[in-house]
């Protein structure tokens, strides 16, 4: 009885509560991925693109003789606007880049922090008790950091917990879509 007066000391919604941060961390990691690959809608580029697409109609429109220079000069003003729309997408893509590489530095940070927190909060103390008959061929390897044992159950250990946790919300998060 004592696993269970330890798990009644830290709190017996230790382990969901630790799996609800596993899980939060795990979302937001995946929101920012997506984040970064969408990329932002940019209104500059689309004017761009459509002044582009007028010039290129109007040079079309021109194909008599007598208007070829003409022509000519707004093929080359929609080409300037081509170059223009890339060094800005380029510009625009590095900014966006280190915005989010920025982000995840600190959402990669604030997680080893609550994760040491975490370890250094249970160690040494089961997070949940389980019966033995549940886990048979892997009762020692979830006990791992616990520091006692109970007959006929399994003490988890903070550091297993975390690692199962972060397995099933890994999997979890493959059926959210933002």
């Amino acid at each position: 009885m004592e696993g269970e007066k330890l798990i009644e000391d830290r709190g017996f919604l230790a382990a969901p509560l630790t799996f609800f941060v596993v899980v939060v961390f795990q979302l937001l990691s995946k929101w920012f991925d997506q984040l970064k690959k969408k990329g932002s809608k940019n209104t500059r580029e689309s004017e761009l693109r459509t002044e582009i697409k007028q010039l290129l109609r109007e040079a079309s429109a021109l194909s008599q003789p007598a208007t070829f220079a003409q022509a000519a000069k707004l093929r080359r003003s929609a080409a300037t606007k081509e170059k223009e729309v890339a060094q800005y997408l380029e510009q625009h893509h590095k900014e966006i880049k280190l915005s989010y590489d920025m982000y995840g530095k600190g959402l990669l940070a604030s997680k080893v922090v609550i994760y040491l927190i975490l370890v250094l909060c249970f160690w040494r103390t089961p997070i949940a008790i389980i019966a033995k008959q549940l886990v048979q061929p892997f009762g020692t390897l979830l006990s791992w950091g616990t520091g006692g044992h109970m007959t006929g159950h399994v003490m988890v250990g903070i550091i297993p917990w975390l690692i199962l946790s972060t397995r099933v919300s890994k999997y979890v998060c493959r059926f959210v879509e933002f």
